[in-house]
This record gives C-alpha cells, sequence and structure tokens, in this order.
C-alpha cells in the first residue's frame, strides 16, 4: 500500500511539571505546563502504556506539584495539584473536572507534602514514601491472619498537607472528607522562599527547604525550630546563592537534599550532621525518588541526567531506623533519555496486567523461527513485570521515560509516550468544495482547516494550504472537535460550551473562505462530539453524562440520551469517544475506563451495554463501512474484538482470533490511537495504528501456516473464551447457542489455512494522523521528533561533543 506523507502540521507539545503515583502503585499523573492533566496507567510486560484520560484544567494556574493521597477506609484516593497562583486544586477523575479546593492565599505554592497516616499506638500500618507507593517489607514483619483485625481495630486520625509558600512560609491545612481544605496552622515564616518541604515517616518533624541555603528540621506538633542545616558547606557555592529545590526522608533515618548548584546530600535526620554529598550534575537538582526498598535513591536535574546512587552493604531493616556513618551512598550511574531539564520523578509499582497471561503459559516452549533481532526497546519486556518497580521521569521535553529500579544501568529507559500529546486531526474526501480534500487540525485554542495537495509525481509528498482558523474565545483551551464528511460544517467545544460553523466559499473578497457561526441550543460543553453521515445532525457528549442529539437545519435539540448500564448505577463517567455508522443506524458512546453504550438511532434507545472488554480501556474504535453492524474495538491490552452489534454478540472474527492473536500483535509498539477503514466496498481490510507502527488486518483473506499464533491458553481456550464471552453480555443468549458458538470457534481455530493477515509495518518518525485515501494508498501525518524539539520553548540540554 503507497503512503503519502504530509510533515508540515504544527505540534508543539506541553513540558511535563509535576508527577504522582496513586495510592495503590497501578497509575500515574502527570501535569503539564497548559494545565491538563494525564493519567497513565502502569503497564508491566508490554509496551505500550495507555493514557487513560485527559483532564483540561486552568492553563493560567501553573501547576507546581501533584499530591496523590488515601482518603478513608474504603480505598479512595484523591489527587491534589497546588499551583504558581497559589490555589490548591482537586481532580475528580471521575467527573474529569478540576475544583478549587483552596482559593488562593496571594503567594505562590512551590512544594506539597502530604503527612503519613498517623495510627494510634498498638497498631501498625503500611509505611508510605512521598510519592504515595507502599514501602517493602522484611519477611520477620509480614504477619498472616491478622492485617484484616488490625485494619479494623486502627483509628486513622485527620491527615495533614504542608504546603511551601514563596513568602518564606510553610502553611499546614487539615484534609478531611469535605471538599475544601482547613487551615491548620503556620510554621514561622523565614528568609527567603520555601521551596520545598517533606514529613518525616513517622509524621512528628517537618524538613523545609529555601532560597536562603538552609534546610530547616520542625517539630510538626510543638511548631518550632529543632534544627537548621547549611546546605552550601557540604557541596557547592554559597549559601546565600543556593536553593533547596527537593527533600525526600527515608525511612532509615536520612534525610536526602537536592539543591541549585547540582549537589545531592545525604544527611542524618535525627542531628542535621552530612553524611555524604555527591556532585554529579552540572545543574540544578530538581527531583529526588526513592526505590520501596529505600535502599536505592535517583536524583534528576536541569543537565537532564539521572543518576542512581545505592547504599553501600545491602539494604536498611525495618528496626534500623538510626543511619550509619560507616554505611556510605555509592554513585552507580547514569542515563540521558531526555534532550531537556527534567523536572520530576516518580516511582510506581504495577499491581495488575491487561491481557498478559500466566508464566506458566509464558514458560512453555515454542518452535523456533528464524526473525531479525527485536530492537533494544523491546528489553522492557525483560524487567517490567508484576509488583517490579519502575521509575517514571519526565521534563521539559514533554516525555516520559520508564527505568527500571533494581537493574536500572543494565537496560534502556522505554519511552512510554513517543507522541506526547498528539495533535486530533480528522480527514474528509470528495467535499462539497469540488471534490477537494481538508483536513482539520485541533490546536490548543484554535481550528485550522487545511487543503490538501497530493503531488501528482511518485515522491508521494503532500503539501496542505491553510483555509480558515477559528480561535476559541478568550483562548480558552478547546476540548474536542468534529468535521462534517462533506467538509461544509465543523464544530468544537470549549470548556464553556460548543460552536458550530459552517464554510463557505465566496467569489469575492480577498479570503475566498470564510467561518458562519451557527447558533446552536443552550447545551453543556463536550467531552466529544460527531456529525451523522448524512450531515444532518450533531452528535455531542456533554459532560453532564448526556448525549445531545441537534438537527442542523432547524437548529434544535431533537432528542436527548442517557447512558446506563444493565446493572443501575448512581453515578455513570462521561462519555469521550463517539463514533456512527455509516448508514446512520448505529452510535457507539465510550467512556474512559472503557464502557461501551450502543444506541440505535432511527428508536432513539439504547440498545446494548458492553462491560470493560478484557478490563481494560477502549484505545480506538470505528463501525466497518462494509458491514454497519461491525463494531471493531481496539483496547489498552493490544486486544482486537469485532462485535455484532444488531446480534448483541461478538462477530466471527473475534470468535476465531481475537484470543489467539499473533505475538507480533501482542507485542505492537506504542498506544493505538487510531483505526482507518478501506473506502472500497469489496475490501474489508482495517489499518491500526500508533505513533510508531501500524497493522493491516485483512478481515476475509487467509494467511499462510507458518505464522505463529498466540495459543498460550491451551486446553483452557474454550473456558477462557466462554468466560470473556459472557463478561461482553453474552449471558443472555440460551445455553444451547453459546454452546453452538463455542463448537464453531473450535472448529474454526483448528482450520490453519483460513487465518487472517496481520501486515506489521513501523515508522521511522511519529505519525500522528492516518487515512485511506483509496483502497490502495493512504495518507499519513508524520513530524521527525528532532523538528519538534526545535520548536519547543525551551533549549535542549548542550552536550559537549569531544572530537569536534
Amino acid at each position: 500500500m503507497f503512503e503519502y506523507r504530509c510533515s508540515s502540521i504544527d505540534w508543539k507539545p506541553s513540558p511535563i511539571v509535576a508527577l504522582a503515583t496513586s495510592p495503590d502503585g497501578s497509575q500515574v499523573a502527570a501535569a503539564r505546563e497548559d494545565g491538563s492533566l494525564e493519567l497513565w496507567l502502569v503497564s508491566p510486560g508490554a509496551v505500550s502504556w495507555h493514557c487513560q484520560l485527559i483532564i483540561h484544567g486552568d492553563p493560567k494556574s501553573r501547576i507546581s506539584y501533584l499530591a496523590w493521597i488515601s482518603a478513608g477506609s474504603k480505598g479512595t484516593s484523591r489527587l491534589l495539584s497546588s499551583s504558581i497562583d497559589g490555589t490548591i486544586s482537586e481532580w475528580d477523575l471521575f467527573d474529569l473536572k478540576q475544583k478549587v479546593v483552596l482559593e488562593s492565599i496571594g503567594v505562590s505554592i512551590w512544594q506539597m507534602a502530604v503527612a503519613p497516616p498517623s495510627i494510634k499506638a498498638g497498631c501498625k500500618g503500611p509505611e508510605l514514601i512521598q510519592n504515595g507507593y507502599l514501602s517493602e517489607k522484611s519477611d520477620d514483619e509480614e504477619e498472616s491472619g491478622t492485617e484484616d483485625e488490625l485494619s479494623e481495630k486502627s483509628e486513622v486520625c485527620d491527615r495533614h498537607l504542608a504546603a511551601a509558600c514563596d513568602d518564606g512560609c510553610v502553611r499546614i491545612y487539615s484534609i478531611s472528607e469535605l471538599d475544601k481544605l482547613t487551615y491548620y496552622r503556620s510554621l514561622p515564616r523565614v528568609s527567603g522562599r520555601a521551596l520545598s518541604v517533606t514529613w518525616s515517616l513517622d509524621a512528628e518533624r517537618i524538613f523545609s527547604g529555601s532560597s536562603d541555603g538552609l534546610i530547616r528540621c520542625w517539630d510538626a506538633n510543638l511548631c518550632h525550630e529543632v534544627y537548621r542545616i547549611t546546605v552550601g558547606l557540604g557541596g557547592l557555592g554559597n549559601g546565600s546563592e543556593l536553593c533547596i529545590w527537593s527533600l525526600l526522608s527515608l525511612r532509615c533515618g536520612v534525610l536526602v537534599s537536592g539543591d541549585s548548584t547540582g549537589t545531592v546530600q545525604f544527611w542524618d535526620s535525627q542531628h542535621g550532621t552530612l553524611l555524604q554529598a555527591h556532585s554529579n550534575h552540572k545543574g540544578d537538582v530538581n527531583a529526588l525518588a526513592a526505590a520501596p526498598s529505600h535502599d536505592r535513591v535517583f536524583s534528576a536535574g536541569a543537565d537532564g541526567q539521572l543518576i542512581l546512587y545505592k547504599l553501600a552493604g545491602g539494604t536498611f531493616k525495618s528496626e534500623d531506623l538510626k543511619p550509619s556513618s560507616t554505611k556510605k551512598w555509592d554513585y552507580i550511574g547514569c542515563a540521558r533519555a531526555h534532550t531537556h531539564d527534567i523536572r520530576a520523578l516518580t516511582v510506581a509499582v504495577p499491581i495488575s496486567s491487561e491481557g498478559t497471561f500466566p508464566d506458566s503459559y509464558a514458560k512453555r516452549k515454542s518452535r523456533k523461527q528464524r526473525r531479525k533481532e527485536k530492537p533494544t526497546g523491546f528489553s522492557y519486556h525483560k524487567w517490567a513485570h508484576l509488583g517490579v518497580p519502575m521509575l517514571i521521569s519526565a521534563g521539559d521535553d514533554a516525555k516520559l521515560f520508564a527505568y527500571s529500579v533494581q537493574e536500572f544501568t543494565k537496560f534502556p529507559p522505554h519511552d512510554i509516550c513517543p507522541a506526547p500529546q498528539r495533535v486530533p486531526m480528522q480527514m474528509v474526501h470528495n467535499t462539497v468544495f469540488n471534490q477537494t480534500s481538508l483536513l482539520m487540525v485541533q490546536e490548543s485554542c484554535s481550528l485550522d482547516i487545511l487543503r490538501i495537495h497530493i503531488s501528482s509525481d511518485c515522491s508521494g509528498r503532500v503539501t496542505t494550504k491553510p483555509l480558515v482558523r477559528v480561535k476559541s474565545k478568550d483562548a480558552r483551551k478547546i476540548i474536542c472537535s468534529a468535521i462534517s464528511n462533506t467538509g461544509s460544517l465543523f464544530a468544537y467545544s470549549d470548556q464553556i460550551r460548543p460552536s458550530l460553523f459552517e464554510l463557505e466559499k465566496n467569489k469575492l473578497g480577498k479570503n475566498p473562505w470564510s467561518p458562519n457561526r451557527k447558533r446552536l441550543p443552550n447545551l453543556p460543553f463536550a467531552h466529544s462530539m460527531v456529525f451523522s453521515c448524512d450531515c444532518s445532525r450533531l452528535i455531542i457528549a456533554g459532560h453532564d453524562r448526556k448525549i445531545y442529539t441537534v438537527d442542523i437545519n432547524s437548529m434544535e435539540l431533537v432528542d436527548t440520551l442517557t447512558p446506563r448500564q444493565e446493572r443501575q448505577s448512581p453515578r455513570e463517567p462521561p462519555i469521550t469517544k463517539l463514533y456512527t455508522s455509516s448508514d446512520d443506524h448505529w452510535l457507539a458512546g465510550i467512556n474512559c475506563f472503557g464502557d461501551i453504550y450502543v444506541y440505535d438511532l432511527e428508536t432513539q434507545r439504547q440498545h446494548w451495554f458492553i462491560s470493560r472488554l478484557d478490563g481494560a480501556s477502549v484505545t480506538a474504535a470505528g463501525f466497518h463501512p462494509r458491514d454497519n453492524n461491525m463494531l471493531v474495538i481496539s483496547t489498552s491490552s493490544n486486544q482486537v474484538f469485532a462485535l455484532d452489534v444488531e446480534a448483541r454478540e461478538l462477530g466471527k472474527w473475534s470468535l476465531r482470533h481475537t484470543f489467539c492473536l499473533p505475538k507480533s500483535f501482542q507485542e505492537f509498539p506504542g498506544e493505538v490511537v487510531g483505526l482507518s477503514f478501506s473506502p472500497s466496498p469489496s475490501s474489508s481490510s482495517v489499518i491500526i495504528y500508533s505513533s510508531r507502527a501500524k497493522c493491516l488486518i485483512e478481515f476475509g483473506k487467509p494467511t499462510e501456516q507458518g505464522e505463529e499464533l498466540d495459543l498460550t491458553f491451551g486446553s483452557n481456550l474454550s473456558d477462557k473464551v466462554e468466560g470473556r464471552i459472557a463478561s461482553i453480555g453474552l449471558e443472555k443468549l440460551g445455553s444451547g447457542n453459546r454452546k453452538r458458538r463455542l463448537e464453531e470457534y473450535k472448529k474454526e481455530s483448528k482450520k490453519g489455512k483460513e487465518r487472517e493477515t496481520f501486515e506489521m509495518g513501523t515508522w521511522k518518525h511519529p505519525v500522528l494522523y492516518l487515512r485511506h485515501l483509496s483502497k490502495s494508498a493512504t495518507l499519513v501525518v508524520e513530524k521527525p521528533w528532532m523538528e519538534v524539539i526545535k520548536g519547543l520553548d525551551s533549549q535542549p540540554v548542550h552536550r559537549h561533543m569531544f572530537g569536534t
């Protein structure tokens, strides 16, 4: 298939300024400079991570720090962020909202720290590190049969949050079940700015670092200063010119500091004496993180380096709370994955696996085949496993990288998001404007309508010409957008309301193209929108969890759909993806957690509810134009499902191949971001693509018998298939019908000559968008990453090339 390539699209991702790990270690929140927040699922044993949801916050607040805390005894958690404007916000991960829980205090908040849970004497609880993951326990600490009793008897006191403020004061707030934070007390104000803060693990002391080069130890109960440390004496530079950017308190009684001179120092937290100092960074040390065992410390800074320090002589035991001057912290090695400053670090521990197979199946021997050597990036499989801690770094280059905590120097970093903040776009072919192809590009605060010109030679080059640019009011962030198949209508929604425009071509005037705003009914802002294929209706998924249908001709609201699960739930998450069939019979709405709602647009009623397929989120979907009843779904666990919507069951293709996909597809590099169907009525192919690779699936074409399939379930395959079929709604069918379909699956799975084709291919540059132009040609929108780096606001870290 011939690929026409376009690289003229502007792409400028926003830097990541803060990271936080959920209390259970399974999710990582990343805050960007433009005010948006991303939630990533920690993925063990797979090449791709999944960005589960994106919340568009206030771009003017400038997030400075994230803190993820466990709240209550029901296992709930709360994600808080501090801002340079002096506010503290909570992020609702269910309703996808940012709400202010502390109004501006008049000064900037540089950092926050949540006090470890304080449990009354006689009861022991889990120990938490600063970024919220559980610490490791030795074998003698584990007690069987008593954990439930202790948790029932323990009474957790109110949690406190300390905020380091620009006026030199550390303010303490009480965290309650209410939405707002309650002011508790303040520590005495000091000279300079309070830049960093952390708690001791017993919550009895607070450590703060300031811009005057001093670390102060405070009594958390009496609020008086216990001692102070002059940091400049152990490292480089003057104390008055030194800023303490990061502090880390370890379980062994050691306090770690990172400052503006590039020095990482280890202190005795009991008396404030220096244990060891390392000056390996060539710039400010912006972030610190520790392994769950507390025998490894990581530092990252403005020089783009990530450095590992390891405790000599093994790990500290839990009862060894006194730091020993005889034990040293050795410099082990460094990694340079980022091209810009590293701004944040965190450690996550995967606790769940999406679509991975049990170890007993993984160890089964398979027939050896000759194949090309896998690239270095696939070494992620060798160390990323369940329960194995991994380090995540982020910075000004807008990227996220994962590292092995235990084998940091052995394996290279893993690029979590090869295309950060991918530019949303949509192409329409054969429009009403003389069959011109148009491309709509969604920028942060504007929409661009571009005309596509495909070269007639064999070069495969594609050029674009801007026709219209529509800016959002007051530079508000655009959340979603859509363009009709005719190209004459396009719409977007910001954080206030949706807007609809009609594109017109004028014969007179300087600019022959003009957008005319059309007045929509009073609707809430949307998370997703789509036009019907006949361009007569605009369908909007509102933030209030309802789906609205607007008639384009009359501009009236004609119907409102409410998503409902089979089991009544008091709250439904909002819809974030919408897809319609080419005959406008079906509408599929998908939320960020992977639940699918199918509606019959003729009867305007919900037809089918499909719970989370394989327990994973949906990354891309679409109705096949050849069969309007077939809904193709791709999940974050690298599974592909073909659903028969009309019959409310798995399609024949899924029964034969979903649970025995080729290993090459199971290792599909990058997160699947889209599907593209062939426009030919005689073709049944679909292209599933990520920013790094693509896979062409022929739904009706057999493959060679030599293709290796992942039949790891063995004799339990039928049980596995039956369980998964039941999990997506087929439990309504009769047992005889289900048995008949399973028998059909068994027979079909044995016919190797009828296996469908999976043609894999990788790309050199990150791909933002792919769309079929014809049966044998596609449009690929890509951008070399080096060009993206040149367009960022900050400059890359300069590295001297020896010999030049």
